[in-house]
This record gives structure tokens, sequence and C-alpha cells, in this order.
């Protein structure tokens, strides 16, 4: 067949893939074999288009002379050239910073050749039309995904929910999500179900059996190789993954793995983490990549959100410099004691003032001054723990303690007015007060800051020379 007259004849980017099939039923090269002049333009054409490794068309070239070995793309072309199945996708590679519309047609073999239409439409922008177009089985998935989501109350709650049902819908073993830290380079199961939890570790058992869990992680990335995901149906795609990653090939097979799909959760540029499920449905793969390939838009932008309110849920309620909870959370606190809100009792209410800031900020700098309160808080969290204290303002801290009494609350003063500050000529003046009724709070509070100022008045009196 002449592939080059053929292609010719299409005017949207279009070439002619070969798929080779071996004896043993395992296909082998994949390779381009011809290509119209708008299919070779966007390979060697000067462009704002995707980058790939070579930028000059040669007929009958392997795919990965011109991009990393991909097994989407693989399973694709087998599917319309050997199968002789009609296969349209719309994705997005994640080495690309474009979306793919992509249309394979079968043609017929010659020997043990088989031949198929690869044609694409490149665009910058997702069309959420295409995203849509799904059958009525994926559609409803996705759309009990994206209406559980919407409904949440409880955010983990509602993980948990969802990972059970894409367990389900893939026929799995075990469904994960799982996020990642870049900055202390750790890693937390947000959610996993498994058929049988009795049957090999959960994923958060391995991740603290496992100090560079991390490190395996962070490895997928490049075993994906810029796809949109990793689908590893059979043992030829697990053999892909032996030679890609060989130290995570051997932890699949150690944990009894023969399938797994896995998705990257993007947010932005920013990689969130992963959802896997293992031991899939092989049979029902189409339908799982196409479902997940939407589903995973909508889960890592809950847990987007997710994060986002926790990190203004910190900023509103945490004291930037020192990490203890604010004066807003402190009056909340007091606030919610005051009417019963909160039901406690036998409470200590401790006022601590840094004697000798302003000295080391008019004599050492503000930073020294900034790393003086950031050990005063340290100090603090040693004596009371990290629950209940709070920067008032200032040089200014104040600490709740429930469930104690009035000797244990004047030893923690006493420890915190000994304490080491770090700086010479700088300590606490510590004023406490024990009440049993928290009705009594405000009158505790009142006694705590008198003793406190009266505290630093005789620190005052004896080191006259620093009172400015």
């Amino acid at each position: 067949m002449d592939f080059q007259g053929f292609v010719d004849c299409i005017d949207a980017m279009t070439c002619v893939i070969s798929v080779e099939m071996k004896e043993d039923g395992h296909y082998g090269d994949i390779r381009l074999v011809a290509g119209n002049k708008a299919y070779v333009d966007s390979i060697e054409a000067a462009w704002d288009g995707p980058q790939l490794m070579s930028n000059k068309f040669v007929p009958g070239s392997l795919y990965q002379n011109y991009f990393p070995q991909d097994l989407n793309f693989e399973t694709i072309c087998y599917r319309a050239a050997v199968e002789k199945v009609p296969v349209h996708t719309y994705v997005h590679p994640d080495r690309f910073n474009f979306w793919f519309n992509l249309f394979l047609l079968p043609l017929r073999n010659e020997g043990n050749m088989y031949y198929c239409t690869y044609t694409q439409e490149v665009t910058r922008e997702a069309d959420t039309q295409l995203m849509s177009n799904l059958s009525q089985d994926t559609a409803s998935a996705v759309l009990n995904t994206c209406i559980k989501l919407h409904g949440a109350r409880d955010f983990s709650e509602t993980m948990h929910e969802v990972i059970k049902d894409i367990r389900a819908l893939c026929g799995a073993f075990s469904c994960t999500i799982l996020l990642m830290d870049p900055e202390t380079r750790t890693c937390r199961a947000l959610a996993e179900d498994r058929a049988d939890p009795d049957v090999r570790a959960s994923v958060e058992t391995l991740i603290a059996r496992h100090s560079d869990f991390y490190d395996v992680a962070e490895s997928w990335e490049d075993t994906i190789g810029g796809s949109n995901c990793l689908i590893v149906k059979n043992e030829s795609d697990m053999e892909y993954v032996r030679q890609k990653n060989p130290r995570w090939h051997e932890t699949l097979v150690a944990h009894g793995i023969t399938s797994i799909v896995l998705f990257p959760l993007h947010s932005g540029e920013s990689l969130l983490g992963y959802i896997w499920a293992t031991n899939f449905d092989t049979q029902n793969a189409d339908r799982i990549k196409e479902t997940l390939e939407l589903t995973t838009f909508f889960v890592a932008s809950a847990v987007a959100n997710d994060q986002l309110l926790q990190r203004l849920k910190i900023m509103g309620s945490v004291d930037m410099l020192t990490g203890v909870l604010n004066r807003n959370e402190m009056n909340n606190r007091i606030d919610r004691i005051s009417h019963g809100i909160d039901r406690v009792k036998n409470i200590g209410i401790v006022f601590a003032d840094v004697n000798g800031l302003k000295c080391i900020n008019d004599d050492k700098g503000h930073i020294s001054g900034d790393e003086l309160l950031k050990n005063a808080a340290e100090v603090l969290i040693r004596v009371f723990g990290n629950i209940d204290v709070y920067r008032a303002g200032g040089d200014e801290f104040m600490v709740i303690v429930t469930n104690t009494n009035e000797a244990t609350l004047m030893e923690k003063v006493e420890q915190v007015r000994a304490g080491d500050l770090g700086f010479e000529n700088a300590s606490f003046a510590v004023g406490g007060c024990f009440i049993k009724n928290s009705k009594d709070i405000f009158k505790a509070l009142h006694l705590s800051d008198e003793r406190m100022y009266e505290d630093k008045e005789r620190y005052y009196e004896k080191h006259p020379e620093l009172r400015r």
C-alpha cells in the first residue's frame, strides 16, 4: 500500500503507524511509517509546539526517536492496528503543554506488520466538550464522584467514600490516594480501600516501615515518562516497569501486585500526589482509564482546595514568627470557655512577658529580637506542650492549662521563670492563676496578668540599668 500517497490526501496532521507482532503473541517495534506535510511540519518546523527528542522526521523510525516510551501510546496503537478497533481519545501528556485530540483507524495488515492511521489535533487550552464526551457508564461514575465531593462536610470521610467507589469501579484489590510534601519529603495516605484489609500491609504501614518511601514515590514521575498515567496490565507492561524502575518493580512483585493503574494528581504545575489501583480488572482497562482521567481532575481540585483551606486556617490562627497560636485564636478560646462551649475545669492561666527584648532589639537588631521571641515560645512549649500556647502580642505570651491543680501550675510557672532564652539579660516575667470553675476565667486572666507585671517590676528593680 502506498502509505505516503494515502496520508498526503489528508489535510489534518496524520501519519501511518506500524505495529510488529511477534510469534509469541507480543508486539515488538512501533514505527512511524509515513507522515503528511502537516504532521512532518509538527515535528520539523520551528513553532511553539510540543518539543520532541528529534526534529527530523525519518519514515520508518521508531516512535521512541521522538518521545520516550509510553505504554498508553503503545496501547492505543495496538488496539487500532492489531485489534482493528477505531480509537478516539483526548489526552494531556505531562511532557507537553498541549491537549491532543487523537483519532486512530485500523488499516490492512501485511504479514506480521499491522498498520493504523494516527491523526492529531493540538490545542493549548482544554476543550471541555471533548473532556465531557463520555460513555453513559463513565459519565455516571464521574458525576457520582463530583456530587460526593461537592456535598462533603467531612473531607477525609468523603475521600474514603470516593476511593471506595473507585476501587469498585476498577474491580481492584486496593485503591489509594497518596499525598506528597516536597518540603518535608514525606508522604501520607489520604484515603485507602482494600478488598481484604487483613491481606498485605496498608500503605500507611509501608510508609512507616520505609524511611525512603518518598524517594520511591518521587521516582514514579520518571516511570510514567511524561504521559498522563501509567497502566500496567500484563507481564509485558511489567517488564517495562522492571527496566524503567527496577527498585519499584521489586516492591510491586514482593507485594503480589501484577497490575496497576497510576495517575498523578496535579494542581496547576504542582504535583500533589498520586491515585492508584492495584490488581484491577485488566479486561476493563479502557473504561477505567477514561473514567480516572476525568475523575482525577475533580479529586485533585478537591485536595488542592482542602490544602488551601488548611493553610488559610493556619495563617488565621498561628503566629507566623513563633509558631504558637495567635491572639485571635486566644480570644476565641477564652470566649468558648467563658460561654461553656469548651467544657473544661481546673484551669490554669499563665501570662509570660519577655524581659530585655527592647535592649536586644536596640543593641543587636530586630533579627536577634525575633530569635529571642522564638526561643521564648520554645521554652513555653517545652513546659506546657503546644496545645494552648498563645502569643498575645509583642513580647507577651499567654498559656491556658486545663485539668491541672494549683501546685502543678505553680511548679510550671517556676520552670518558665528559670527558662534559658538564649540571650544574656533576657528572661521571663511570669504570673499564674488557678481556678476550678470556667466561669471565673476573666478573673483568672486579670490576676495572672497583674502578677506577671508585678514580677516584671521586681526584675527591673533588681536591674534598673536594663529599664528602657
